[in-house]
């Protein structure tokens, strides 16, 4: 065999054993982001992601932490429904709820803007909440993020356009001094008030 024959087999034999490794990696708890920009995502304690970015124009350094649903709504059994945190230059932004199907707003907000109804149920608590829609995906209150952060069980039931379906989560585990560091949000047990 020749000599740049046996280059080439090495480098791809070289290459198939990277792409493996990083697979391995990824794996045993690494995520690769969907959005361009952010870097590929880190474990952030129990099912929870965390995706680091830095905003190209201002330069704000951006955290999401995201915790994806253990169940698929039947619309889409390929997406399913995620939480998402996204916090900047160390402070709370904003929360958001994807249900990974199309919904319609169902009722008017305080300032006429349309919501969705969802009911809600954080360990032991159970209410319903109106959240801002945003087209894709409905903006979270506070109050709800804060009461996931150490919860064991996390429930959103909404209407879909195929009746009543309930994204069921697993928040156990969250890191609280990841959330701390790049949010300045701690846990607060939700109430029924």
């Amino acid at each position: 065999m020749n000599r740049s024959r046996t280059s080439l087999i090495f480098n791809v034999s070289l290459a198939s054993i990277v792409v493996f490794l990083a697979a391995s990696a990824f794996a045993q708890g690494g995520s690769m982001s969907p959005y361009q920009g952010e870097r590929d995502g880190a474990n952030a304690g129990g099912k929870w992601m965390m995706f680091e970015s830095e905003d190209k124009m201002t330069g704000a350094k951006r955290v999401r932490f995201e915790l994806l649903a253990e169940n698929y709504f039947k619309e889409d059994p390929e997406y399913k429904p995620r939480v998402e945190l996204v916090c900047e230059n160390g402070k709370f932004k904003m929360a958001s709820f994807n249900p990974a199907v199309r919904v319609p707003p169902n009722r008017p907000g305080f300032w006429g803007q349309p919501q969705l109804q969802a009911e809600v149920r954080v360990d032991d608590v159970h209410y319903y909440h109106g959240w801002n829609w945003q087209g894709r995906y409905v903006s979270m209150d506070k109050g709800t993020v804060r009461g996931v952060m150490q919860a064991h069980i996390f429930k959103i039931a909404i209407p879909t356009r195929s009746g009543r379906q309930i994204a069921e989560f697993q928040p156990d585990g969250l890191d609280i001094d990841q959330v701390r560091k790049a949010c300045d949000l701690t846990p607060k047990k939700p109430s029924k008030d």
